[in-house]
């Protein structure tokens, strides 16, 4: 099995609020649409736990595309 990471989102520009808390409840589809707000607008928080590398690396960069800085890390 790989290693397993985390994904941090550190912030996001207040323009592309909207498109963030989409793409975090396309990541996080446990979340209602409240839930995913409020996270988002508690940031930095993690957004998810325990996955691959590979799906990290493109939860990121989703997320840098819209307008968010984010990370992953182990």
């Amino acid at each position: 099995m790989g290693a397993a990471f985390d994904i941090r989102l550190l912030s996001f520009e207040a323009s592309s609020k909207i498109k963030v808390i989409k793409e975090v409840r396309s990541f996080c589809s446990y979340l209602g649409l409240k839930e995913a707000k409020e996270l988002v607008e508690n940031s930095p928080c993690v957004l998810k736990v325990g996955v691959s590398k590979e799906e990290a690396e493109e939860m990121v960069e989703k997320l840098k595309a819209i307008g968010a800085k984010a990370l992953s890390f182990m």
